[in-house]
């Protein structure tokens, strides 16, 4: 028979009041503006809370240990199969944006573990082959595609074979609502920010992390060079990967701090700051994003994606199984109530470059039979 041991019961109680403790230091150095974990909207399906981590450091946890996550270190950010190691993936511009998010709320006492939570998991429904692989989609799928609702759909259905993550509110509308595309940096129209300061964050800071990583890929792979950098932009961010970053995330906290009625947050960046970065996503967009040398192979990726999806639409069970194998796992979705072409879709968009392209020479590459 075994019995309790006092010690341990002790050891359990001091454990249960760690948490406590963090929820309680929130409330007492964070600004009024913050999101506070003992203050969740919670979960759609409610949990046991941890005996150690808040909701949020949760949340932040679970993401990094999702196959989805893992999956991001052999995803494209802008430049396909690139020879070089130091080029970033979107492993790597997850973590900066992350990395120079959690800066800014720091600065700005706002709740650091739901800031790197929406971080983290902002682009885990990326396709392969960046953002050729979205548009691709977005054109052959039926009601379309979009990244970041992507990635609320992986935390919500796809991860945990069906059973989705079961993040708090407050991470899922973060990471909904961190897409800009080619809009405004901050929004001002209902319904298109995030709900909290630290959900909106994370948008700005998507967006200072690929101005200066993109730029700083495009320079090494020879796109573009130095030289052809707008000088009005290096006047204002300096010229290094370096003080770009630290120009930018200085400027969003010196103007975010007080910008509010009676010295509350607002989240603001500079007029000649935002003119700037505007600017340079110019700039990037019309000798970078669509640069003859990497339009060529964004034009190869979406016909490998294209190819893939049609393929199997026409064949269910080729489809089974090899989505099995990418997974691990059978995704439990009834069927009745997902389409299977956006099963289909699902899949493609789990890929990663290599497997992408692996299957694509499976499939319709002609193979040795000797």
């Amino acid at each position: 028979m075994f019995h309790a041991n006092p010690a341990n019961s002790k050891k359990n109680t001091n454990l249960h009041s760690i948490r406590e403790e963090i929820q309680a230091r929130e409330k007492l150095f964070l600004r009024k503006e913050a999101s506070l974990s003992a203050e969740t909207r919670g979960r759609k399906h409610p949990i046991t809370p941890c005996t150690i981590r808040t909701p949020f450091q949760r949340d932040r946890d679970r993401i990094v240990y999702s196959k989805s996550f893992r999956r991001l270190k052999h995803k494209t950010q802008v430049f396909l199969s690139p020879m070089g190691d130091h080029y970033r993936t979107r492993l790597t511009h997850t973590l900066e944006v992350a990395e120079i998010a959690r800066t800014i709320a720091r600065a700005l006492q706002l709740n650091e573990d739901l800031t790197e939570a929406v971080a983290l998991g902002h682009d885990l429904g990326h396709t392969p082959f960046g953002h050729a692989g979205e548009t691709i989609l977005n054109e052959i799928v039926p009601g379309g595609f979009s990244h970041c609702r992507q990635s609320l759909r992986v935390v919500d259905l796809l991860e945990n074979a069906g059973k989705g993550l079961n993040l708090t509110w407050e991470v899922r509308d973060g990471i909904l609502k961190h897409s800009k595309g080619f809009g405004d940096i901050i929004p001002r129209k209902t319904g298109q920010s995030a709900a909290t300061l630290e959900g909106r964050i994370v948008r700005i800071a998507d967006v200072i992390a690929y101005l200066s990583h993109d730029l700083d890929d495009a320079i090494r792979s020879k796109v573009i060079s130095p030289e052809d950098v707008p000088r009005e932009c290096n006047e204002v961010l300096g010229d290094t990967h370096g003080s770009r970053i630290s120009n930018m995330i200085k400027d969003v906290i010196a103007e975010s701090t007080g910008a509010g009625d009676n010295g509350s947050i607002d989240l603001a960046i500079s007029p000649m700051m935002l003119e700037t970065m505007l600017k340079l996503r110019q700039f990037l967009y019309d000798n970078v994003y669509r640069a003859p040398q990497v339009h060529k192979e964004f034009e190869k990726a979406r016909k490998i994606l294209y190819d893939l999806y049609m393929y199997f639409i026409k064949d269910a069970d080729a489809f089974a199984r090899e989505k099995a194998m990418l997974f691990e796992e059978k995704i439990k979705l009834r069927e009745k109530d997902t389409p299977y072409e956006r099963m289909v879709c699902d899949f493609i968009a789990g890929m990663t470059d290599r497997y992408a392209l692996n299957l694509y020479k499976k499939i319709f590459m002609p193979s040795s039979l000797v």
